[in-house]
Order: structure tokens, then C-alpha cells, then sequence
């Protein structure tokens, strides 16, 4: 079958919208029409060429809301005509890291997915006869994509894909690791370093979790003007001196729970000594530049401090995630207002171009 897509040919250019051919699902597969995706960081940062894993030719793209369109034999967890969500984060419920109940970092499809291929190391993809990769197993940046059953969540159909489809990476990974990876407690104090998607999904999932007071820190004004409309109840202007504004909101002592969703390993270092004295948790969720190391002082964790990492945000993607859209569906869950722009698939290098400007929170392609 013939359809479009955005495809990186060359690390550091324009993906190149074009005509591909993709095959039928093979067993335990699923052919997806992607009604809605959004243009995350983690695909410009592949497209640029910094991601030590990454390879070219293939079709970007992983946050993805759609419609089944068919399956391949055996599949039995969706059908024809589901709304689903496509998961770069699989749960296969039977792998060894399934069954441990310690991670949500399934083993199911992980290495042939790392190497851009479906579970039996062939893609569905091609032009001309000439095999085309996937990307982080989902390649949405496409009219339709073809996926492994574990990586699809069956979701609500009520929902709008234009703001779920956010829930397939950068919402869920903030507002997970609020939830379920850190926990936060009801009455504490939490810092959230960065307003970008994953940071404003922790700020409302500390909102969620009852946290009593929740600092966001970021350069942008508006952002930080969404970081409070989420339900942040202080904002700091990022800088060198944020730790100590947050020590200062804290009674001296720091916040009981930090994030960081920048990826920059200074900030990081900033959301580690901004974590409190005794047992505050703080929870790395940016991607780090290639070859780029956080340095932690050692006191800072004899003194009772707890550094964890969060891919995803800790979330199991076929359990958590439609729990997250019914939250949004009922109202408890607002992500509406992080949908900056609207775009067409041929103005995906826009999202690019808009990201890079830091200019809204979220650019959504859809498709007719």
C-alpha cells in the first residue's frame, strides 16, 4: 500500500515528505492510521544527528494517536476500528522486567526496535524496493505505521487525538514520574526544572498527587505562565541562582521532590542540590547530549539525597497510559492547552523550525 511520510535521508537536513510503500502486519501486528502526532524533541534530536543511535534513512516520528486499521494473525488485545496510542515504551506483561514488577522497561522487542526494525528484523517499510527503517519501533510521522500489538494502548475513543497523541511521550513521561515513578506525597513541596512537555506534565502530576507546593523553573515567561495554569504555585527564572530561590521557598531546606526535563546536565546538577536534605528524591527525565556526564557532589547524597532516572517517566504503556486518557476524558487530566500548533504532515520541519525558537509547548501534525 502507498501512503506518505517524513523521512530523514541525511542527518542535519530537511526530512523530505514523500511516497513510501508499506507491507500488511504480520503476525502479532498492527496497521495503524495515524490521526494525530506530535513533534517531540527526541525526533529533532535524531534529526540533527546528535543521537549516538541513530540512522538514516528512516521515518520519524513517535508520538501517535490513532485508528486500527488491521491486524495481523494472533492479535487479540485490539481490533479493527480501536483508538489507539503507539508506545516507543512496549509492555509485553511476560518478559523477564514485565514479570519483576521493578520496571516498566520491557525486554519484548528492544533490540530489534533499537536497530529500527520490527520484531523479526525486517521493516515494513520501503521505496522503490529499497527497505526504509522504522523509528523507536513506531515511525508516526506517516499517514499510517505498522506496529508490534505490545506497543499499541487501546484507548477511549471519546478522546481528542490531538492532545492524547501527546501521551505517547512527552505527557506521560512528566506526568508518570510524578505518579508513579517519585510518588510525590500528598502536602509536599516539589521543584520542576524546565516547562517544556515532560516538565509541565510533572507539574501536573504533583498537582494531581496533592503536592502542596510546586515550583517551576524555566527562561521562558510563558512558559512558566503555563507552568502555573497547570498548577504550579511558584515560578523562578531559571539561572544560577534558582537553587537558591528554591532552598529560600523551602525553608532552607530544598524541595522533597525534584524533576528535571531539560536535558541539560547542568540543570540536572541544579535539580540534584535543589532536592532536600535527608530524603529528597530527584527524578532525571532529559536526554543528555552525546558524551555529556552529570557530575553530583558526594555530599549531596551522603547527606540523604536519592538521584533516579525515569525513561518514560516509569509508566507501563498499555496499563498506565489509557488510565491517563480517561483522566483527561473525565476532566482531571488538562492537556488541551499544550497544543501550540496545528501543522500538515509537509510542514513538519516547521515543527522543527518552531521548537527551536522555543515558540509554544507542543506542535501537533494531523492527518485528514
Amino acid at each position: 500500500m502507498k501512503m506518505r511520510a517524513a523521512v530523514l535521508e541525511e542527518f542535519g537536513k530537511p526530512l523530505v515528505v514523500q511516497d513510501l510503500d508499506i507491507a500488511d502486519p504480520k503476525a502479532g501486528e498492527v496497521l495503524v492510521r495515524i490521526k494525530a502526532c506530535g513533534v517531540c524533541h527526541t525526533d529533532l534530536y535524531t534529526a540533527s544527528g546528535a543521537d549516538p543511535s541513530g540512522y538514516a534513512p528512516c521515518v520519524l516520528g513517535h508520538e501517535g494517536a490513532g485508528v486500527v486499521e488491521r491486524v495481523g494473525e494472533g492479535v487479540t488485545s485490539v481490533a479493527s476500528g480501536d483508538h489507539v496510542i503507539t508506545l516507543f515504551s512496549p509492555e509485553c506483561g511476560e518478559c523477564i522486567h514485565c514479570k519483576s514488577g521493578k520496571t516498566n522497561i520491557c525486554l519484548a522487542i528492544r533490540e530489534q526496535q533499537g536497530r529500527g526494525y520490527l520484531p523479526d528484523g525486517t521493516p515494513r517499510l520501503s521505496r522503490g524496493g529499497e527497505p526504509i527503517r522504522h523509528f523507536m519501533g513506531t515511525s508516526t510521522f506517516a499517514e499510517f505505521t505498522v506496529m508490534p500489538e505490545v506497543a499499541l494502548a487501546k484507548v477511549d475513543p471519546s478522546a481528542s487525538f490531538e492532545s492524547i497523541c501527546m501521551l505517547a511521550c512527552g505527557a506521560t513521561t512528566g506526568i508518570a514520574a510524578a505518579l508513579w515513578k517519585a510518588e510525590v506525597e500528598k502536602g509536599s513541596a516539589v521543584a520542576v526544572f524546565g516547562a517544556g512537555m515532560v516538565g509541565l506534565g510533572a507539574v501536573l502530576g504533583a498537582r494531581l498527587r496533592g503536592a502542596e507546593r510546586i515550583i517551576c523553573v524555566d527562561t521562558s515567561a510563558p512558559r512558566l505562565e503555563l507552568a502555573k495554569q497547570a498548577g504550579a504555585t511558584d515560578v523562578v527564572s531559571a539561572g544560577d541562582d534558582a537553587v537558591q530561590q528554591v532552598l529560600d521557598m523551602t525553608g532552607g531546606y530544598g524541595a522533597d521532590y525534584t524533576f528535571e526535563a531539560t536535558g541539560l546536565v547542568d540543570v540536572m546538577g541544579q535539580a540534584v542540590e535543589a532536592a532536600r536534605m535527608g530524603w529528597g528524591l530527584c527524578t532525571i527525565l532529559g536526554v543528555a547530549g552525546k558524551g555529556e556526564k552529570l557530575e553530583i557532589i558526594p555530599r549531596f547524597l551522603i547527606t540523604g539525597r536519592t538521584v533516579q532516572g525515569g525513561s518514560f517517566g516509569g509508566a507501563k504503556g498499555r496499563t498506565h497510559v489509557p488510565q491517563l486518557v480517561d483522566m483527561y476524558v473525565r476532566g482531571e487530566l488538562e492537556l488541551d492547552p499544550f497544543v501550540s500548533h496545528r501543522l500538515k504532515l509537509d510542514d513538519v520541519n516547521e515543527g522543527f523550525d518552531l521548537m527551536h525558537a522555543q515558540d509554544g509547548i507542543r506542535s501537533v501534525i494531523t492527518f485528514d
